[in-house]
């Protein structure tokens, strides 16, 4: 379940992995995305593409789907202040999808 994708584009690095799989009593996957912000400027706005290797089906995390339900690619807002060289975390990206997940691409851009 460690393994992750890595992706550095723009004024941020970004990463990925699956922390949680399907198991009794639940059968969605949750990610844990990582941002880097690395530039001279704050936002207050980013937008996390993530794709797989099969569709998904957004269920929740960020601050919204903007495209993608039920395709490959999804397209998720995210809300935070980004200092010139903040993080951001979070773990509770949620999607339901087929066995054999796996994200094949990550980025964030602002």
């Amino acid at each position: 379940m460690a393994e992750g994708v890595y992706a550095a584009s723009g004024c941020y690095t970004a990463s990925a992995y699956i922390h949680q799989t399907p198991e009794n009593g639940r059968g969605d996957y949750r990610i844990q995305v990582n941002g880097k912000h690395n530039a001279d400027h704050t936002k207050e706005a980013q937008v996390l593409t993530i794709s797989f290797n099969q569709n998904v089906t957004y269920v929740s995390g960020g601050a919204g789907l903007i495209s993608g339900n039920e395709t490959t690619t999804l397209k998720v807002k995210l809300a935070y202040h980004q200092n010139p060289t903040d993080n951001i975390g979070f773990g509770d990206l949620v999607v339901t999808s087929d066995a054999g997940l796996a994200i094949t691409g990550v980025s964030i851009t602002d």
